[in-house]
């Protein structure tokens, strides 16, 4: 091992006596300077002059984000006892951590900005839809997530796992699967391999109808997955369009193109 790499194991290892991990909270925190400097590298390709932060834990990655030079940059975490930690360890956080729960936030800046994080594996789900709320303000996000999730938001229709996360991110992010992590870079490890993952916004999102009629036809359409399309989404559409050979088809093989034209058929 790197002598880098051998001290900064040892200085985290001593910064876990002074912060316990909590189960609750979904906390892996990552030790793996390598894998810590690879998502840098990879948010670093983005200038973004805005940054937020999200669960930075014990701050193995906060230390790599605050050199990125003339970044305003801020850090939302839940739990107090970490916050508490990161102000005595990381002056330079004064004013820059907010202690609140990210799912019910509002945006931290009032212009574009950028997320990332090592996303806690409770909320990775409505981490991705919050997104979605936010995709006026976020033009990318890199973050990593439990493999499964980040493979849901990225897969192609025709996938095993493709279904209403995939459709709706894909629907205004471009979604890349960057790399895996393996348990063993964690503090505690987890029991699932995570995987990094980048959302770039789209600037040719499909046409719809609204996006609530977006949302319901994809939801409603993989609600019961196994069924046709034609069984599965009668409620939306007349009798007579249900006819049509398409709605043979089952939701997984649908593009999230041809979803956002379908909602211009709906009633």
């Amino acid at each position: 091992m790197p002598l880098a790499y051998a001290i900064s194991a040892m200085v985290y290892f001593y910064s876990l006596m002074e912060y316990t991990l909590k189960k609750s909270l979904g906390q892996h925190f990552l030790k793996d300077e390598q894998v810590c400097q690879r998502i840098f590298n990879e948010i670093e390709q983005h200038k973004c002059t805005r940054l937020l932060e999200v669960g930075p834990g014990g701050g193995a990655l906060t230390k790599y984000l605050l050199k990125l030079p003339d970044v305003d940059f801020k850090a939302v975490e839940l739990d107090t006892e970490k916050v508490s930690y990161l102000h005595k360890n990381y002056p330079v956080l004064t004013d820059k951590i907010l202690n609140e729960d990210f799912l019910s936030m509002q945006p931290p800046f009032q212009n574009e900005f950028m997320v990332a994080g090592n996303f806690p594996y409770n909320i990775s789900t409505q981490i991705l839809f919050k997104m979605l709320d936010w995709k006026q303000q976020v033009p990318v996000m890199v973050g990593m997530f439990q493999k499964e999730v980040a493979q849901r938001a990225a897969s192609p229709e025709g996938s095993k796992v493709y279904g209403v996360l995939s459709v709706l991110i894909q629907a205004f992010f471009k979604v890349e699967y960057l790399f895996d992590v393996l348990p063993e870079s964690f503090t505690p490890p987890p029991k699932v391999v995570s995987g990094v993952i980048r959302l770039t916004r789209r600037n040719d999102v499909p046409e719809m109808k609204s996006e609530r009629a977006f949302f319901v036809l994809v939801k409603t359409a993989f609600n019961q997955r196994r069924k046709t399309m034609r069984n599965a989404v009668k409620s939306l559409f007349d009798e007579e369009l249900l006819k049509d050979d398409f709605f043979q088809k089952r939701a997984e093989v649908v593009s999230v193109e041809t979803f956002a034209a379908l909602t211009f058929k709906m009633r």
